[in-house]
């Protein structure tokens, strides 16, 4: 006999919280299931290391919960009982326990928030969706802070979230240093010293788990370093890589947290979105230490501020925005472009050294930082008319810490402009001028930064220009894009034709740069 089992709980792949209400006291009419499963390999093609990482978190978790006396049934991408999908293996089961309740924790995603809904709805027996325990807000705060506005400012949201949760400010709910941003001092391109931190992030042999995957058919792309695995498995791990990370890269990271370099992947970013997405570690256990750093005089102001804003700050607002959009969010496509990805997104081979570092990385690690995602591959998708939708598959399957509820606004609302203006104020696009500014991309590149026609100039320079000039009905009015217009204008009729014609080629064999 199986024994009396009430309830079966749910635990996705991205809700690894060990500090979850759920878990307080094991309890023996309780089931916790964590599958691996083909649905979620296969419903966009995955990094190597995403599918890993994510599969070895897992496991390291179910076996957490063992040893703290909890029930697990934990199926394996392998295991003969596996039919590869959430639904059919809780059908299974659910009959398998005789289970009489149904828990799961609310998913990020739209996707398996409509799926679980709609699979509990049906079922004969009592169910129940519990919060995750992990946000600082509710999925619907943004938007009854913004309701009844224009716009949704990030800048109005961050504060109200900084008084809120009582983060670098005063008794009264004044700022620290005077200011709430400091955003002007987060700019300066890396001179190389001090060098970057060495990467003290454990290592993992995950070979074995590695062949399993391969064997099970699921695809994916992108250097696996199986053998010598970096990425966090357990809430432990995390807290040390952050740690280290405040130790040692935190006190330049506001300085450089915009800058690029061919010589080092990271820089003084921390690395922990991975871990903070799968819920190894909490929002507010980063922020709280990240500020208690800059108390101690360890970490200067505009370190502990910049970064903070991006969690505190941007995280939460990027999910506001996510679910008062979706569904239908992911289908905009303002500027109607359908130009596929260039192969060379899934190899790096191209001759335009930014992008072949930037995509280089990202194939190696997993992982690029926020300038290299926006203005270096966004940059150049948004100019070259690229699809915004084929963007999104890409990024939410080559990035480790891409998950839609946070990808898909990023992509399509910051880098895209897909929405028409609904989370970004302008479109964030560039000339080589900023991305030579930031990095040192442009040093024996095979293209001209400073040329804009001709077959060796830089081809975001025409790019940049065509698209200004293509979508003047859309953005002239745009008070942000004032003097993009006025230099538009001051063009001669020769020069703005010779970029259009540069432009156009350019964009006719994209496969070729």
């Amino acid at each position: 006999m199986l024994g009396r089992c009430v309830k079966l709980r749910l635990i996705l792949g991205d809700q690894l919280n060990h500090l979850h209400s759920w878990f307080f006291q094991p309890q023996d009419d309780v089931v916790y299931v964590m599958m691996e499963v083909r649905q979620e390999t296969d419903y966009v093609l995955h990094h190597a290391q995403k599918i890993i990482a994510i599969f070895a978190a897992m496991r390291d978790f179910a076996r957490r919960l063992r040893v703290d006396g909890h029930r697990v049934h934990y199926l394996v991408i392998d295991d003969a009982d596996n039919r590869q999908s959430l639904p059919d293996n809780l059908d299974w089961l659910l009959a398998h326990y005789r289970a009489t309740a149904f828990g799961w924790q609310a998913p990020d995603e739209y996707r398996l928030d409509r799926q679980l809904a709609d699979y509990a709805a049906a079922l004969p027996i009592p169910s129940t969706m519990d919060d995750s325990e992990h946000f600082y807000t509710t999925r619907d705060e943004a938007a009854q802070i913004f309701a009844g506005r224009d716009s949704w400012l990030m800048e109005h949201f961050y504060r109200r979230m900084r008084v809120k949760h009582g983060v670098m400010v005063s008794d009264t709910g004044k700022p620290a240093g005077g200011q709430w941003n400091f955003d002007h001092d987060n700019r300066e391109s890396w001179p190389g010293i001090p060098w970057e931190p060495a990467d003290l992030r454990g290592r993992h042999d995950h070979s074995a788990l590695w062949q399993t995957i391969q064997a099970s058919g699921a695809k994916s792309f992108g250097e696996p370093n199986a053998a010598n695995f970096a990425w966090p498995l357990n809430h432990e791990e995390a807290l040390q890589q952050l740690g280290r990370f405040v130790e040692h890269a935190l006190p330049h990271f506001g300085k450089f947290q915009d800058a690029m370099s061919f010589k080092a992947w990271r820089l003084f970013h921390s690395l922990l979105s991975f871990a903070m997405n799968v819920k190894l570690l909490s929002p507010q256990t980063v922020v709280d230490r990240v500020q208690s750093a800059w108390r101690d005089g360890a970490v200067p102001l505009a370190s502990a501020e910049g970064y903070i804003r991006q969690i505190l700050g941007w995280r939460e607002y990027v999910r506001g925005i996510y679910w008062h959009r979706m569904p239908g969010y992911d289908e905009l496509n303002a500027f109607g472009h359908t130009t596929p990805l260039p192969w060379w997104f899934w190899d790096g081979q191209t001759r335009m050294r930014c992008l072949a570092t930037a995509i280089g990385q990202s194939l190696e690690h997993a992982h690029s930082h926020h300038i290299n995602r926006l203005m270096v591959i966004g940059n150049f998708a948004l100019l070259a008319g690229l699809s915004p939708q084929e963007l999104h598959r890409w990024y939410l399957g080559i990035y480790i810490d891409a998950f839609e509820w946070v990808e898909l606004p990023n992509t399509l609302g910051m880098s895209q402009y897909a929405d028409g203006g609904l989370l970004a104020t302008k479109p964030y696009v560039s000339s080589a001028a900023y991305i030579d500014r930031m990095s040192d991309y442009c040093k024996g590149c095979h293209y001209d930064k400073k040329a804009r026609t001709g077959d060796r100039a830089c081809p975001y320079n025409a790019l940049y220009w065509d698209f200004f000039d293509r979508n003047r009905d859309q953005l002239a009015s745009n008070q942000r894009l004032g003097m993009v217009y006025q230099q538009l204008r001051r063009m001669d009729d020769g020069a703005l034709a010779a970029l259009r014609e540069r432009a156009a080629d350019l964009r006719s064999r994209l496969q070729e740069l």
